[in-house]
C-alpha cells in the first residue's frame, strides 16, 4: 500500500478499528506523547514504543507492505486486532508531521518483520499446490456432502412446517409467543447445518412488534423465505446459477471458481457486522476497466476484526475470481 506513495488518512486508518472502543482508544494515542523509538521504512513497515502503565513500553510494529492488509504486532495483552497502540501508532504515521521518521528497525521489530514475510511467502510459493484439507479422498468427501444435504433438506422441510403453522394460527401469534420461539427454530436449522436458514429465522424474530406495519414485513419475509425453503427442495430443477445462489444462500459453502478478472480495482466501502459468534467484513470494489462491482467478505472471531483490511480510497490491482450464482457480486481476491 505504502509503495503507491500514498500516506493514509486518519478515517482510511480508523477504519480498520475492531469496534468503537477500540477506536475511540486509538485515537488518544495518535499523539506524540506516548510514542518513542517511533520509526518507518520504506518497504512498509511502522514501529514504536509506546508507554503504558507498566515499567516497560509497549512494542508495537505494522507491516503493510502484503497487499492483502496490513499485519500487527504488539506487546500489550489486547485480544483485540489492530489493538488501540497498532491503531495510534498508525494514526502518528498518517499525520505526517514528522513524528515517524524514516529509519532502520530495531531487532525486536526486524525480527516479527522477517519472520512473517518469510511465512508470507511459504504460503504463497506452497499453498496452490498443497492439497486441500479434507481432500484427499474424494468418495469421503461426496458421502459427507450427501449427508449434510440430507440434514438441510429435513431443516428446510420443516421450516416449511413451522412457517404454514405460523400463517394458519396467524401473524399475531408471532407477537405473543415471543422471541423464544424464532430461537428455537433457528437452532433446529443449525443442528440441520443450514446457517443461512437460520440467520434469516433470527431476522424474523426482530420483526413482530417493531412499529406499525410489522405483518406487513413479516409476511414479505416470511414469503422469501418461504421461496428459498422451495428453491432447496427443488434444487435439481433449477438452472445451475440459479441453483448455485440457492445453495450459497442456505448456507453450503461455495469456492470461487469464476475465471479471475485482472483489473485495477478502486475500494469504494468497507463496513463491518458483528454476532455473538463472528464478525464479517464486506469490502466494495469497483473494477475502472471491467465497469464491475465487487464484493469481497472476509471473517474474523467475535470481538477480533477480520484479516483482510483495504482502507476506503485505496487502489490495487488484482485478480477478482466470481462465486458460483445468479447475479452474485461475490468475488475472492486472487494475484494483486
Amino acid at each position: 500500500m505504502t509503495q503507491q506513495g500514498v500516506r493514509w488518512t486518519a478515517d482510511q486508518v480508523l477504519a480498520l478499528a475492531p469496534d468503537t472502543a477500540s477506536r475511540t482508544a486509538g485515537s488518544k494515542l495518535g499523539a506524540a506523547g506516548p510514542w518513542s523509538e517511533a520509526g518507518s521504512s520504506g518497504e512498509g513497515t511502522v514501529w514504536g514504543l509506546c508507554k503504558g502503565s507498566g515499567s516497560k513500553p509497549y512494542q508495537t510494529v505494522v507491516d503493510m507492505a502484503d497487499a492483502s492488509g496490513p499485519a500487527y504486532k504488539c506487546s500489550c495483552p489486547s485480544p483485540k486486532f489492530p489493538c488501540k497502540h497498532a491503531l495510534g501508532l498508525l494514526l502518528l504515521w498518517a499525520g505526517g508531521d514528522g513524528a515517524v521518521p524514516r529509519g532502520e528497525a530495531p531487532e525486536w521489530a526486524a525480527q516479527w518483520i522477517a519472520g512473517r514475510r518469510m511465512r508470507v511467502e511459504e504460503k504463497r510459493t506452497d499453498g496452490p499446490s498443497a492439497a486441500p484439507a479434507g481432500s484427499a479422498d474424494p468418495e469421503a468427501a461426496r458421502r459427507r456432502a450427501e449427508r449434510r444435504a440430507e440434514r438441510v433438506t429435513a431443516g428446510a422441510a420443516e421450516l416449511e412446517q413451522r412457517l404454514a403453522d405460523l400463517l394458519r394460527g396467524g401473524l399475531a401469534s408471532a407477537e405473543q409467543a415471543g422471541y423464544g420461539l424464532w430461537e428455537e427454530t433457528a437452532a433446529r436449522m443449525v443442528d440441520a447445518q443450514a446457517q443461512g436458514l437460520a440467520a434469516r429465522v433470527r431476522e424474523l424474530g426482530a420483526i413482530p412488534g417493531t412499529g406499525p406495519g410489522w405483518p406487513v414485513r413479516l409476511l414479505e419475509e416470511c414469503g422469501l423465505l418461504h421461496l428459498l425453503t422451495q428453491g432447496w427442495l427443488r434444487r435439481e430443477r433449477l438452472p445451475e446459477a440459479l441453483a448455485a445462489t440457492v445453495r450459497s444462500r442456505v448456507g453450503l459453502p461455495t469456492s470461487a471458481d469464476g475465471p479471475p478478472v485482472r483489473d485495477h480495482w478502486l475500494v469504494l466501502a468497507q463496513y463491518d457486522t458483528a454476532d455473538a459468534r463472528l464478525t464479517t467484513r464486506r469490502i466494495w470494489l469497483y473494477g475502472t476497466r471491467s465497469q464491475r462491482t465487487a464484493l469481497v467478505l472476509s471473517y474474523g472471531a467475535a470481538g477480533r476484526a477480520p484479516e483482510l483490511a483495504l482502507p476506503v480510497g485505496l487502489a490495487l490491482d488484482a485478480e477478482l475470481s466470481a462465486y458460483p450464482g445468479a447475479g452474485q457480486p461475490r468475488a475472492a481476491l486472487g494475484e494483486r
